[in-house]
């Protein structure tokens, strides 16, 4: 189990301080894909790099497994990191070292006999599908590949959590739905706990169980996808869950998202609407997602000006139990953590950093 408490993040800059993590308290269990979604600026890799400590916090608790990080001397959270895998959007693979080479770095670094790492090398390239790549350089990859052999080098040393930086970025779309059913399919073989930092709702949707909302270096709501999605309470949610409305486009005061679950999605709900309230509809958006396999949709409509055409609009909705909110807006603007985004240092990857830490500990404890 991951808990944060009261964590804390301020960076030094010469314009002040900025606050990139405020006052997080969340809990993440074990086994569990949890996301954490928000715009950008909005602290969320800051965040994410608190826990494995890349990111000390300058106060606060990062709690994994009853123990707390942040009282940890450096061997001992040397050795806690060993089991927290990481996954980064720019793949961070050794340019001169083949696929099964870079799988094998970090074993190596941890001194792990040759037969033994190979072996688990083998195990690990089977699992991600890569077998006929081993001989293969990064620059011979798609994107998708080398994601995929960043995602087995992660495994490598066997982890319990494994912490996933914006891991679909920098992908197209199909590549970035197979690596995320890879992930989900990693998660319920292995038992694995995975840490998903992304802006876009898509990613959650697909394989995440619950979500954290992030702006401002806070957290804004946590709950399951599903209430998430037909219910946000947050207004940085509901820029992230809203239908595009398209460039350019002004959306009314007078509006309503629609959200249907199950055989609602596909039920003729606006046809039999306008013929059962006698007034007309304009849709200015919708879509539909799969949200642990089942097809959820949502509609963005602009109501007619006249009230009592909307009230029938609305007693519609109710008797047929179908969600809605009403005046849904284009949302609050960024702020905070999100509007000082360039006053922040830029982060190191970490995974240099990582390695440097596991052979500096092997070195002191005799292995090669």
């Amino acid at each position: 189990m991951i808990e944060l408490v009261n964590l804390n993040k301020t960076f030094k800059t010469s314009q002040g301080e900025v606050s990139a993590v405020r006052d997080v308290n969340l809990t993440i269990d074990d086994g569990e894909v949890f996301g954490i979604i928000g715009f950008s600026g909005a602290g969320k890799s800051t965040l994410v790099r608190c826990i494995n400590l890349l990111e000390r916090p300058t106060s606060g608790e990062v709690v994994i497994n009853g123990v707390d990080l942040t009282k940890l001397n450096r061997k001992q959270l040397r050795g806690a990191r060993k089991k927290i895998g990481m996954i980064f959007q720019q793949f961070n693979l050794l340019a001169q070292r083949t696929v099964e080479a870079n799988v094998r770095y970090p074993l190596d670094i941890a001194g792990v006999k040759r037969s033994q790492a190979e072996a688990r090398v083998a195990e690990l390239l089977k699992l991600v599908d890569l077998e006929d790549k081993a001989k293969a350089y990064p620059s011979q990859l798609s994107g998708g590949q080398k994601q995929r052999v960043a995602i087995a080098r992660a495994l490598a040393s066997d982890p319990e959590i494994i912490l996933c930086d914006e891991a679909t970025s920098a992908l197209d779309p199909i590549t970035t739905r197979s690596i995320l059913a890879l992930l989900k399919e990693l998660n319920e073989k292995l038992g694995v706990t995975i840490v998903v930092i992304t802006h876009e709702m898509r990613v959650v949707e697909q394989i995440c169980n619950r979500v954290a909302v992030m702006s401002g270096g806070e957290i804004k709501e946590v709950g399951s996808v599903h209430d998430v999605f037909l219910n946000p309470q947050s207004e940085t949610a509901k820029r992230l869950i809203e239908p595009s409305s398209g460039d350019g486009l002004q959306i009314a005061e007078n509006t309503l998202r629609l959200a249907f679950t199950g055989d609602e999605s596909g039920a003729p709900v606006i046809s039999d609407m306008t013929v059962k309230c006698n007034t007309m509809v304009n849709i200015l958006s919708a879509n539909t997602e799969n949200i642990g396999g089942k097809a959820f949709g949502q509609m963005l409509i602009e109501l007619p000006a006249d009230a009592a055409e909307q009230k029938r609009i609305t007693d519609y909705l109710d008797a047929r139990g179908i969600h809605y909110e009403v005046g849904a807006q284009q949302g609050e603007p960024q702020q905070g953590a999100d509007a000082s985004r360039d006053a922040q240092p830029e982060p190191r990857s970490g995974f240099e950093e990582n390695l440097t830490d596991l052979a500096e500990d092997v070195r002191k404890e005799g292995g090669r």
